[in-house]
C-alpha cells in the first residue's frame, strides 16, 4: 500500500547550485557526522548505507536533475520508499525554495505506526537546512555536528 508525504515548503538562504551540489553526492553525508556516529555508514558519490541495531539500510540516487530534483530509492530497507528532493527558485535571489517528497511503500500496521512520524520528520528536516542557512543551531541538534 503506497503512502506519498510532503513536508513543507522552506526557503534556504543559499542559491538553488550551491544547495543542489551539497546533496548530490552521498559522501557529503558522512562528512556531516560526528565522529562518534560515522561507524558502520559507507558511501560513494550514489549511495550510502548504514548499519544500525544489527540492520544494514541504505538509499541511492536513481535520478538527477542538475540543480533542480534529486531522487532517492531504498537500497536494503524493511520497505520501498522514493525521497525526491526539490530545489526551487525562491522568490528572493540567491534563496532555494526546498521541499521534500516521500512515496512509501508501507503495509497497513506500519502506517499506523510511522505514517504521522514520517511527515513531522520530512518537515524537521526542512526546518534543519533553513536554520543552517541563516546561521541558527536547529533545535535538538548534537554540539559536534558538522555543517
Amino acid at each position: 500500500m503506497s503512502a506519498q508525504y510532503s513536508s513543507k515548503h522552506g526557503i534556504v538562504s543559499r542559491p538553488r547550485a550551491e544547495l543542489y551540489m551539497a546533496f548530490t553526492d552521498m559522501r557529503n553525508f558522512v562528512a556531516m557526522l560526528p565522529e562518534g556516529k560515522k561507524q558502520g555508514v559507507t558511501a560513494d558519490f550514489d549511495s550510502i548505507s548504514a548499519t544500525v541495531q544489527g540492520f544494514t539500510i541504505g538509499v541511492k540516487v536513481t535520478r538527477r536533475e542538475p540543480y533542480s530534483y534529486i531522487e532517492l530509492q531504498d537500497d536494503g530497507a524493511p520497505f520501498k520508499f522514493t525521497v525526491s528532493l526539490h530545489f526551487d527558485e525562491a522568490e528572493d535571489a540567491g534563496r532555494t525554495d526546498f521541499h521534500i517528497d516521500l512515496l512509501a511503500d508501507l503495509n497497513l500496521m506500519m502506517k499506523m505506526m510511522i505514517g504521522s512520524k514520517l511527515k513531522d520528520a520530512l518537515d524537521k528536516i526542512v526546518d534543519a537546512l533553513v536554520a543552517v542557512s541563516e546561521g541558527r543551531r536547529p533545535e535538538g541538534m548534537p554540539e559536534d555536528f558538522k555543517f
